[in-house]
């Protein structure tokens, strides 16, 4: 099972190396691209003042933040590195939220979170969509992903958004066959086993005139090579010649 992280940081301003803090992480926990329910989400207090124009993007005021805890209590701090674990760490424009955790981490001195670690869906968008508008909420509306619950951006609600997005940009729903069982996560449903129904064998008469066949023969060499590589003896297709190996 691939396990991910989606992460999302809301803070004072624009950049920690003029002295801006972290004071909003939303984390949410992929298996095989699915979230499983597990989120991470804390609010800090950033002992300092609140850009103006920062709090207009997510609202949160100074004093909301007055009994939230610092950084580096072990509620927050170690909480994450805990949730986080060794998994890679998706954001949109993840130089950002990386810069401001790494700064938050290493002024505690906490080792920090790699570059290597972390997956931006930003380029991810831009290559799929040159040219266009691909932020956040952009590409929420371009993959038709309701925003009626966000009023104002939100570390966890964008972490969740994002992870919806991730999933569209690694191929959607139907990202291929997969013919292993699918990954249970944390609260995930048993799956259901459905019993087989006898249906009655109905006997045709032969066709007059037999259809034209419409593949190709690269065609059905390639079907051939999946099924005996993929599928194998348990393909139904081996009852009509083809046998898996």
């Amino acid at each position: 099972m691939a396990r991910e992280i989606v992460l999302d940081t809301e803070t004072t301003g624009l950049d920690p190396r003029t002295g801006h803090r972290l004071i909003e992480i939303g984390c949410v926990e992929l298996i095989d691209y699915l979230p499983t329910g597990r989120v991470f989400h804390r609010l800090i207090h950033p002992d300092r003042e609140i850009d103006p124009e920062a709090e207009k993007v997510h609202g949160i005021s100074l004093k909301s933040l007055a009994d939230k805890p610092r950084f580096h209590h072990p509620d927050v701090c170690d909480a994450l590195i805990d949730f986080v674990g060794d998994a890679p760490l998706i954001a949109h424009n993840a130089g950002f939220d990386r810069g401001f955790v790494n700064h938050e981490l290493n002024r505690i001195g906490k080792p920090i979170l790699i570059e290597q670690r972390w997956i931006d869906t930003l380029p991810l968008a831009q290559k799929r969509f040159p040219g266009m508008y691909n932020s956040l909420d952009a590409l929420c509306k371009r993959f038709k992903i309701s925003l009626s619950e966000r009023e104002k951006h939100g570390a966890l609600i964008d972490a969740q958004l994002l992870a919806a997005v991730y999933l569209e940009l690694r191929g959607g729903k139907e990202r291929g066959l997969d013919f292993s069982q699918p990954a249970r996560g944390h609260g995930a449903e048993p799956i259901r086993v459905i019993e087989a129904v006898t249906v009655a064998k109905v006997n045709h008469g032969p066709r007059p005139r037999a259809l034209a066949m419409r593949s190709t023969e690269a065609e059905r060499q390639a079907h051939e090579a999946f099924v005996r590589a993929t599928l194998k003896s348990s393909a139904i297709w081996a009852r009509f010649g083809v046998t898996g190996e």
